[in-house]
């Protein structure tokens, strides 16, 4: 009987040293959220729940203060050096007055430049546009013709820059489902087809920003001019790494759109977020990933975030 009780135990303690062990294993991922002219908090929640069903990540959220006034921002400095990977899910866009405190930029910038990963959502590159470093991260924004160049990419697959003062601000016309044709290969798109087909996305056109150090991924075509935009680009800023897309918009009174529910966005999601963190991808390509012709979307969920 002792010799049963001490191989239960021991088993039931393995059991709860690999569990440990898997859990420590992931990398940490935090999200930060709390103001936005898009529905941040239901992003956030999708977010996580995306990432939380490939088993590679623990995800926490921080939400910052919404009000320009009040002690809560004096409370809210987010540990960044406690996280793999940083996704940045708020913008000012609408109140250019709320903002970060300096102390937390600060941290941001240094995070990132020692090594850290950082993702900008969709609406976060409308975000902080008095923000130099900011600027420097992300590569190309929400920007005004005077804020930064814009990039096109020829026939010939050339970047093409437009010089600061040409052409127009940050725009985008309606959302359409769009073809992504990758333009560079790296660990995120590995093993993509170099074309396949995301719903409902917003492209941008003139991106501005300081564009250094920075690497277009893949890129999409204006229905209306026959202009190639970048949809995904990253970003190298000191030792850190910076990953910035249009994918990912999510508008008030929207329920889980069909956006998120595309198995491409899905995957690119998870693996830019891992490869933030390490540099390299493991996360395997689903067999229903879109083509060129098709879209691949995941079946409405009865938890839907709200």
């Amino acid at each position: 009987m002792a010799k049963l009780l001490f191989n239960f135990l021991f088993i039931l303690f393995l059991g709860q040293f690999v569990c440990s062990q898997s859990h420590s294993n992931k990398l940490n991922v935090l999200i930060l959220d709390g103001f936005s002219n898009h529905n941040w908090k239901q992003t956030s929640l999708l977010v996580k729940s995306i990432l939380e069903e490939s088993n590679l990540f623990n995800i926490t959220i921080s939400t910052a203060p919404s009000t320009l006034k009040g002690s809560a921002w004096q409370n809210w400095r987010p540990k960044f050096e406690n996280f793999d990977v940083v996704i940045q899910n708020t913008n000012n866009i609408q109140n250019k007055k709320i903002h970060w405190p300096q102390e937390v930029q600060k941290d941001l910038e240094n995070y990132v430049r020692s090594g850290g990963g950082l993702y900008i959502l969709h609406s976060a590159n409308n975000a902080f546009s008095k923000w130099d470093e900011y600027n420097l991260m992300i590569g190309l924004g929400w920007r005004s013709e005077t804020e930064g160049i814009a990039l096109q990419i020829s026939e010939n697959k050339k970047i093409v820059e437009i010089p600061v003062g040409k052409g127009k601000p940050t725009f985008h016309g309606p959302r359409n489902d769009e073809a992504i044709y990758i333009l560079n290969n790296h660990p995120i798109n590995r093993g993509f087809p170099q074309v396949w087909k995301t719903p409902d996305l917003e492209l941008y056109k003139f991106a501005r920003g300081p564009a250094k150090n920075l690497t277009v991924l893949s890129y999409a075509i204006d229905d209306n001019t026959n202009i190639n935009w970048p949809v995904e680009w990253v970003v190298s800023y000191g030792k850190g790494r910076v990953y910035n897309s249009s994918m990912g918009h999510l508008w008030e009174g929207e329920s889980y759109p069909i956006s998120y529910r595309c198995v491409g966005f899905q995957t690119t999601l998870i693996r830019a977020t891992e490869w933030l963190a390490t540099g390299n991808t493991s996360y395997e390509i689903p067999d229903n990933f879109p083509t060129q012709n098709k879209m691949e979307l995941i079946s409405i969920t009865t938890n839907t975030p709200k």
